[in-house]
């Protein structure tokens, strides 16, 4: 096939799928999780049933898949945020602030909730564990972090405090949280 053909093929699968992905996300947050099914999906799409059964075989698998794209944007926008920011302190101060206004933003969202589960959110948090630790790595060799205590069991205390952001009321409070971690990690 010429590489234009192909491309093009490509580019509407991935708008089929991330259709999909999208139209099951809102079903189920507008209806409730046991209550949304593949013609429901395929007709608010805007594809055949035959379709949808091409790229996914129920709905769990299309909610997996949600999940998975989520959590990968959430690595993505953390990596973003640590090269913007300046020296290794900054860095890791506005990672972990960034981590603890995601977990606010997504304190009402029940799918995220049910799905936080399997092995693509193993793979997360341990990915997500290593970047914290080579920021405090990074931190404590430039001084602004304690060295008395492993970089591993910081980035662990850091990950843990710093997921109570998700029951916080405000964001003046995930701030507050923020600081509050932060000062544990001061030298």
């Amino acid at each position: 096939m010429p590489k234009l053909w192909t491309e093009t093929i490509d580019a509407h699968r991935r708008a089929v799928r991330d259709a999909t992905l999208d139209t099951a996300a809102a079903l189920v947050e507008e209806h409730g999780l046991v209550s949304v099914t593949m013609s429901q999906i395929a007709e608010e799409t805007g594809i055949g049933r035959a379709t949808l059964y091409k790229y996914f075989p129920d709905v769990e698998a299309i909610l997996v898949t949600w999940h998975e794209r989520q959590v990968t944007r959430h690595l993505e926008h953390l990596a973003h945020v640590r090269d913007q920011a300046g020296d290794a302190g900054e860095r890791l101060e506005a990672v972990l602030e960034a981590y603890a206004f995601i977990s606010h933003e997504h304190r009402d969202h029940g799918l995220a909730a049910v799905l936080h589960r399997g092995e693509h959110i193993a793979r997360a948090q341990q990915h997500l564990g290593d970047f914290i630790e080579e920021l405090v790595k990074e931190a404590a060799r430039a001084g602004h972090v304690r060295d008395d205590v492993s970089p591993g069991e910081l980035a662990s205390y850091c990950l843990h405090a710093l997921t109570a952001a998700f029951s916080l009321p405000s964001k003046a409070a995930v701030h507050r949280l923020v600081a509050v971690t932060l000062a544990g990690l001061r030298p």
